[in-house]
């Protein structure tokens, strides 16, 4: 009898568990607003994020010139600005103040100020000085006015000292040039491209933000629709934590199993970013990534009282938690605290992990704090989410005794 008791329970609890998997599917493909979270913004929001940085660098960026030396060293100068790939002169000023109209004017988005002294200042062995204005507003364009005026002030200051060293020899002449050569070369991103920097961080993290947006969107519903506002329904195959748990977190992981195939591993093959890790070490990254972001958005969803809520959530944690990843922003500048906080979230290992396999070529073994540290988020805030589903659990079952004392109630006063 015992046996028998023993192999029913099993039989049920396995039959409970793929009800509530297959009741969560159906709640997923029938409410549009988890749809969308679910399906349409991890399709199309890494395309427009794609198409938008698609050109990875800024090119051609327009500034004005205000060349007061008017001399053959100034005038070679900023041809050879003009040359480069990164700016574009446009305009050629009197003063300052007409290159300042043109900047209010958004017409271009730097000066560059070539004073008066320029030319004799290097006649008398002095050190010139050109100065360069930018509207800070976009930093790309600030980057590209700066990294061509270093480079040809670095370009003729070596053939400047060339010059004046005296030298009778070619190689004497090198050395006098630049004693010490150096060699810029850019790793892991050769463009210096924006889009090989930062659309691999917000893929990853976009798995946790949708993932966040749509199990909370779900159970905003359930406590609207459930009479006593419960999260679990007066349901006898919602009795067991372990069954809800399981049955939510197996629909969650078949979904975004396939959805995580396609942002991270297809969308960075459509732009041609940069994909030179193991696709084995890529997928044995994600099972505890995935993990770790179906139960840290399980347990989240416990202060989501209505489907309102949740998007408030996503607008103001996404760009904190790209931040404080370390990846948008040096991980060395960030405060201790910020630091440590950001170890509550799977996107802060998950970033750096993907960033270094994906983009790094870096193995398991390479990355083993960030796995580790995935395997543990995952297996706490399993616990955590089967502690809020059970407390759940005893408030529907403590909402409906009491109803059935209010109804008793109600019998004995008629009677």
């Amino acid at each position: 009898m015992k046996e028998e008791s023993f192999s029913t329970k099993i039989k049920e609890g396995i039959n409970s568990l793929f009800y509530i998997w297959k009741r969560e599917f159906q709640t997923t493909f029938r409410d549009q607003g988890v749809l969308i979270f679910f399906i349409v913004v991890p399709l199309a929001y890494p395309l427009l994020y794609g198409f938008i940085y698609t050109n990875e660098v800024a090119r051609e960026v327009p500034v004005a010139v205000v060349d007061h030396s008017h001399s053959a060293l100034s005038r070679e100068y900023l041809r050879k600005i003009d040359a480069t790939p990164d700016v574009r002169i446009v305009s050629y000023c009197a003063d300052m103040e007409e290159a300042k109209l043109l900047m209010k004017e958004r017409k271009v988005y730097g000066i560059v100020y070539v004073p008066a002294e320029f030319n004799q200042d290097i006649a008398r062995g002095q050190q010139a000085t050109v100065s360069i204005y930018c509207d800070m507003s976009g930093l790309l364009y600030y980057k590209n006015i700066l990294l061509a005026n270093t480079d040809v002030s670095l370009s003729m200051n070596r053939d400047i000292k060339a010059t004046l060293a005296g030298a009778y020899t070619e190689r004497e002449e090198e050395i006098a040039a630049m004693p010490v050569e150096y060699e810029n070369v850019a790793l892991f991103n050769p463009t210096n491209g924006f889009a090989a920097f930062l659309i691999p961080a917000v893929l990853t993290l976009l798995i946790q933000q949708t993932l966040l947006l749509g199990i909370g969107l779900s159970v905003g519903t359930a406590q609207e629709k459930n009479k006593f506002h419960d999260l679990v329904p007066m349901n006898r195959h919602y009795q067991s934590t372990l069954r809800i748990v399981l049955g939510k977190g197996l629909c969650y992981c078949m979904v975004y199993s396939v959805v995580a195939v396609y942002v991270l591993c297809i969308v960075p093959a459509l732009f041609k970013l940069n994909q030179i890790g193991h696709p084995g070490n890529l997928l044995l990254f994600m099972l505890p990534y995935l993990a770790s972001c179906i139960f840290f958005a399980m347990t989240a969803s416990i202060a989501i009282r209505n489907r309102e809520t949740c998007m408030p959530i996503f607008v103001f944690t996404s760009i904190p938690l790209l931040f404080i990843s370390g990846i948008s922003w040096p991980g060395a500048a960030i405060p201790d605290f910020w630091r440590y906080f950001s170890y509550l979230f799977p996107s802060t290992f998950g970033i750096n992990g993907f960033v270094k396999i994906n983009n790094m070529g870096a193995t398991l073994s390479e990355i083993g704090w960030e796995y580790q540290a995935l395997w543990i988020q995952a297996g706490v805030y399993f616990l955590t989410t089967c502690i809020v589903y059970r407390w759940q659990i005893l408030q529907s079952r403590k909402h409906v005794i009491e109803e059935y004392r209010r109804l008793k109630e109600k019998r004995a006063v008629r009677n």
